[in-house]
């Protein structure tokens, strides 16, 4: 008889308690909308990580000595269109006689790659009617490097110009005068005159540069001046073709079209590098850039705020690369130096006796490592400098010293009195080499005739036509000749004979194998 009223009490207790937890939830949801006060949040997620330094400081210092060059040039009368008729480097020319289309293409094509490098200025439309002042037709960058006005920037930014601007970090745009320009290294030289002192730059010690440093690029890309990008020095040395001075620094910092001509810094606040190509198949940044080092613009840079120019000592040789087969052939011990293909009549090298198929492997003492090292070298003495030139012939080294010509404007040619005949009926054929000759008409050298497809001959570049002119330093004018002279590099050990061949007036040297009997 008890169980009953305990079971009541337990259920009535179980549902008193669910009430009072109904009340207590409905207590607190009207507090909630009635009180006005918030509820309590729990705590944003933060990370207590280490703090990885900025370029901020870098970047603050250096600004102000950093520049957007705008290029102005006179240009031909415009068309009733707006256009200039002389200049149709858009393809506009070759479109409808319709406004709104080309107006779509002229917006469309606003950004262009005036200078062809990558490294890019910007275009204007040429729409001023007053054809007798220059108008801006492209944007580049520079920077200060003295306080009372002179700049940097590259030569194909300011080659096309007659009048220039340079706009300040803080907007104000100074007048600007061309002092010097030096096509080859791709280096201009400008100055403001009058306006107080300026917040300058220097030139680091680039031969500290390590692949993996942190740089930082600022310039003008695409008009939008005092823009910044970092990344890291990706490579050093790099040749692309540019010219005889090709010595880049590659760096993966973002670099577009119109940061030509712009610094880039270390952490140190000096320059390292001044961009002038950019490598893209879309005409944009993919993270290869390349920069021309600061030892080489320093040297430029004063040349040209000294003298407006640079004057350059020339050799007088055309030269090119040592191969292993070319080293092998000569008894050479490695493959550094500089082939010389020939000696030009009038140049100072010849003078002093150099020759073709002398291998220069020392200037003053220091080592030759390549054609590039070997024009970098002689390029950095001035006209009439006396320098000790090593080389090696005849299986040993020699010194000669040359007393340094004035580099031309253009690079000389070789002139080399060789002609290419028909061949006579019975030609020879020189079987171990794959080469089938005969001998030229004035009697010197031997005229390829044919090359075996599948020889080593062909592989390397040996084309009917070619007139093989000396192996191994001794002039041919018969078979027989290039056959004793393979005997004697067999019996010296080597695997190789080196032959001199001449094409279109142009000599150079290849090394083919021997045989072993």
């Amino acid at each position: 008889m008890n169980i009953a009223p305990r079971s009541y009490s337990v259920t009535r207790k179980r549902l008193m308690a669910a009430v009072a937890s109904v009340a207590v939830a409905g207590a607190i949801g009207v507090g909630a909308l009635t009180s006005g006060t918030s509820p309590v949040l729990a705590d944003a997620v933060r990370v207590e990580a280490p703090q990885v330094p900025g370029f901020a400081d870098v970047v603050e210092r250096v600004s102000p000595a950093v520049v957007s060059v705008k290029v102005k040039a006179k240009i031909s009368p415009a068309a009733d269109d707006g256009s200039d008729p002389s200049d149709d480097q858009d393809g506009m020319n070759n479109l409808p006689n319709n406004p709104q289309l080309r107006r779509f293409f002229k917006e469309f094509r606003g950004f262009g790659d005036q200078d062809g490098q990558g490294g890019g200025n910007r275009r204007f439309s040429h729409r001023d009617r007053n054809n007798d002042q220059p108008r801006p037709v492209a944007q580049g960058s520079g920077f200060f490097i003295s306080d009372d006005g002179y700049l940097v920037t590259n030569n194909h930014v300011v080659s096309e110009g007659s009048a220039f601007t340079v706009v300040m970090n803080d907007g104000k745009e100074l007048d600007a005068k061309l002092i010097g320009t030096d096509p080859r290294t791709d280096l201009a030289v400008l100055k403001v005159d009058g306006v107080g002192k300026f917040t300058y730059v220097d030139f680091a010690d680039d031969s500290k540069v390590r692949v993996g440093d942190w740089v930082v690029a600022v310039g003008n890309p695409f008009g939008l001046g005092g823009t910044v990008t970092a990344g890291i020095v990706s490579a050093r040395g790099r040749d692309i073709g540019a010219g005889p001075y090709d010595d880049f620094i590659q760096i993966d910092a973002s670099v577009n079209r119109g940061n030509s001509g712009g610094p880039t810094f270390n952490l140190n606040g000096q320059v390292v590098g001044i961009n002038t190509a950019i490598f893209s198949p879309s005409g944009g940044s993919v993270g290869i850039a390349f920069d021309i080092p600061a030892s080489t613009a320093k040297q430029v840079v004063q040349d040209l705020m000294k003298s407006g120019s640079v004057q350059r000592g020339w050799l007088g040789v055309e030269i090119q690369p040592v191969t292993s087969d070319i080293a092998e052939s000569l008894g050479l011990k490695s493959n550094n130096g500089a082939l010389v293909s020939s000696a030009q009549d009038d140049g100072p090298g010849k003078k002093a006796g150099i020759t073709a198929g002398d291998v220069i492997t020392q200037v003053n003492g220091k080592d030759v490592a390549s054609p590039k090292e070997l024009a970098r070298l002689i390029g950095a003495y001035s006209p009439g400098k006396s320098v000790d030139v090593t080389v090696w012939r005849d299986g040993k080294s020699q010194t000669v010293k040359v007393d340094l010509g004035k580099l031309p404007s253009s690079d000389k040619q070789a002139s080399v009195d060789q002609s290419q005949p028909a061949a006579p009926a019975k030609p020879d054929t020189l079987a171990d080499l794959g080469l089938t000759v005969t001998k030229s008409e004035n009697g010197k050298g031997l005229v390829v005739t044919d090359v075996d497809p599948d020889s080593d001959a062909a592989d390397r570049g040996i084309q009917p036509g070619d007139v093989i002119t000396s192996v191994n330093s001794t002039e041919v004018n018969g078979t027989d000749d290039v056959t004793k002279a393979m005997t004697e590099a067999v019996k010296s050990g080597r695997k190789a004979v080196l032959m001199q061949i001449t094409r279109d007036d142009t000599n150079r040297f290849v090394a083919l194998p021997v045989a072993k009997g």
